[in-house]
């Protein structure tokens, strides 16, 4: 009795492992930030966003995203920021053109 009580105690900590998000989730909140900095909307100007697509992962682990207008293509390099230590949640992302509209 006493094996099966620490077990169900054991099994409702919370642990970072609760905290991720699935794959679906993660891109939604990255493609969130990336619509949402104010750096790529000025390197992306007035077009109409055509295509968002997910082109490969950085060598130091950060994603990289083209974004295709009806004028130009812009890659952007999200920086994942995960919650501080101890602490859990979602990873939230930041995102940074790399370069310009070309």
């Amino acid at each position: 009795m006493l094996r099966r009580a620490g077990l169900t105690l054991l099994l409702l900590l919370p642990t970072a492992a609760n905290a991720a998000l699935s794959g679906y989730y993660d891109s939604i909140e990255q493609i969130t930030a990336i619509l949402n900095s104010e750096s790529v909307a000025e390197q992306l100007g007035p077009w109409p966003i055509v295509s968002v697509e997910q082109s490969a992962t950085a060598t130091d682990a950060a994603a990289q995203w083209i974004i295709r207008t009806q004028g130009c293509s812009l890659t952007v390099v999200l920086t994942a920021e995960p919650p501080e230590d101890g602490m859990t949640g979602k990873t939230t992302y930041r995102a940074e053109p790399l370069g310009t509209c070309e």
